[in-house]
This record gives C-alpha cells, structure tokens and sequence, in this order.
C-alpha cells in the first residue's frame, strides 16, 4: 500500500498546490487589474498563469521525486529531465513577463500622448526590445539546457581555447547579418523610420508594417509587401512622408485651352474642397504654372493630414473640376484649331 499512496501523494500533492496556487495568483491580478484600470499590466500578466503553474510543479517535483521511491535506478534520468524542464518554463514564463512589461508600456504611452509620430517611435522601440529581450532568454536557455549535460560542457571547456579565431571567421562570415542587426538598433533609437511611417522605397509608396532586428515590411497601397534589409535605411536614400508630421501638400494639373475661366476655377476649386471630408482645411489654391502654343498649364494645390487622404483629395478634384468644366465651359478644354493654309503668291 504504501508504494502506491507514497508517489500519490507526492505526485498529487504537488499538482493540487500547482493549481492552488495558480487559481490564487490569477485572483489577485484580477483584483488589482480591477484596481488599476490606469494600466493593463496586471491583467496582461494573468497570461503568465499556465508558464508559472508549470514552474512551480516542476519545481516541487525536483525537490520531491525521490521520496515517490519509482524507478530509483534512474533517479539522476529523471532529475535531468525536471532540469531541462524547469529551464525551459522559467525562459517560457520570463518572455511572457517581458511581453506583459512592454505591451503595458506601450498601452499606457499611447492612451496619455496624443502626438501620433511619437507613439509610433514608441511602440517601434519597445518591438525592438522585445525581440531582442526574447532572443537573449531564449539564448540563455539553449545554453542552459547544454550545460546540464556533462559532455558539453568539456566541449565547450575546449571551444573556448578557439573563441578568439571562431569569433573572427564568425564575424567575417556575418558580416551582412551583424549589419542588420546594429542597422536595427541604430533604426529603433535613432527615430529615422517608425512602424506606420508612409515611406517610398525603389518607387513604390506604402506604409511600415513591421521592423524587426534584420528586415523590414512595407505594404503598399495595393496591399502587396515588400520586405527590404535594414540596413538599406541607414546606407540609401529614401523618402519619409511621415517624418516631422503626416500632414502633406499635393498639387493636380489641368492642360486647358487658353480661354479656360481661371477665376471661377478658383471659385469651384474651394467649392469642391469644402463638400471633400479628407480635405484638412490647411491649404487649397489655383495658379496658371506654365503656357505652350496650345495649352495652358493649371495647377491646383491642396492639403491633407496623410498620404492617404492626400490621394483621395486629388484624385476628387481632378474628377470634379474636370467634369465642371465639361458641363459648364466645354470650350476650355484642350483643342487644336486647323485651318486651310494660305496659297502660296505666285509670282
């Protein structure tokens, strides 16, 4: 009897205290989530139950297999698998912490700052961070996990004699990728490009979509993606609509005969912005920018608070000016007058 009840009860014992105290530790987030609505970070870190639950099993387990007295040939088996287990949970639960941590960080940034370029930098940096936090815990847990094993660490006792010479042949042969990486540093605290900026890259316009430590996404108007290194941002030149304000002037032009009404044009013109909801108020005018044989150039200007909305704006004013003047003036559009050619004088 007593080989069954002893590892019931030590096995049993430890997961009713694992759950005991996971229901515990997820009632008090929720009380102090209740507490604090002025942050998100306690309820964020209610997704740390399941990762600390099995931290904490694996943990009274380590300190109690033995007494079950099963298997005890296999005891130090056993312990090594408890080990690794308890590293890899602890790299789980430690992530998810750090997610929490950033994601309330960014929350709380954005709720209280109204400057939208600034939530942006924001929330590129603490993406960055994030990945780079994760990429170290899981790093330090891989090693862990291969330190437990006595033949790696003799391997890696005599790896350390060549560290120098590897790390130089590394080096050399990372070169590009060590690149990226420090262009993504230099990318998400120098404030050069941010997630959401509308940027044109090799001619094509769309907005940023993700950063990470070694590419970058930007969808297009026409919801295609175009993934580029980053270090094609800190090394080429490119066009930030985004930087210093979204906020931008467009102009649309008009080839129109000479005799086209320029000041009711104008009039139109202002007509039209004020029935266009993207149009921001900022800026709207009309001017006369060039003149051919045949044509006069017209080019209006307008305003809109981003890209998008800019494109909108022009693309209705074109339409609606042009379709004014088909209605109301049609001889102002373009033409070409011929006519029969004066006979040559004969002598």
């Amino acid at each position: 009897m007593e080989t069954v009840l002893r590892p019931v009860t030590v096995i049993g014992g430890s997961l009713v205290v694992t759950l005991i105290a996971g229901w515990l530790l997820d009632l008090l987030l929720r009380r102090a989530d209740t507490r604090h609505t002025e942050t998100p970070l306690w309820g964020l870190l209610r997704r740390c139950g399941v990762p600390f639950q099995v931290v904490l099993c694996t943990s009274l387990l380590s300190g109690s297999y033995r007494e079950t007295r099963i298997l005890p040939d296999h005891y130090s088996a056993i312990g090594r698998f408890l080990t690794l287990v308890l590293i890899a949970s602890a790299a789980w639960l430690a992530v998810r912490i750090a997610t929490a941590a950033v994601d309330s960080t960014y929350a709380r940034y954005a709720a209280v700052t109204e400057d939208e370029a600034r939530v942006r930098r924001v929330r590129t940096q603490v993406t960055l961070i994030h990945r780079v936090v994760t990429a170290v815990v899981v790093v330090v847990a891989a090693s862990a996990i291969l330190l437990t094993f006595p033949a790696m660490r003799t391997v890696g006792a005599s790896m350390l004699a060549s560290a120098g010479i590897l790390g130089i042949v590394a080096g050399i042969a990372a070169q590009a990728s060590l690149g990226n990486l420090f262009a993504g540093l230099q990318i998400a605290f120098g404030d050069t490009v941010r997630i959401g900026d509308t940027v044109v890259v090799d001619q094509e316009w769309g907005r940023v979509e993700e950063i990470t430590l070694t590419f970058l996404t930007v969808r297009t108007w026409d919801e295609r993606r175009i993934t580029m290194p980053v270090s094609y941002f800190t090394s080429k030149p490119y066009e930030n609509w985004s930087r210093g304000g979204a906020q931008m002037t467009g102009t649309v032009f008009w080839h129109l005969d000479h005799s086209a009404p320029i000041d009711l044009m104008r009039q139109r013109l202002q007509e039209i912005l004020e029935d266009i909801p993207e149009w921001d108020g900022r800026g709207g005018g009309l001017a006369v920018t060039d003149t051919t044989p045949h044509t006069v150039q017209v080019r209006a200007s307008v305003t809109a608070k981003d890209a998008d909305d800019l494109w909108t704006v022009r693309c209705a004013v074109r339409e609606r000016l042009i379709t004014w003047l088909v209605t109301h003036h049609p001889y102002a559009l373009p033409r070409i007058t011929t006519a029969e050619a004066t006979p040559r004088p004969t002598p």
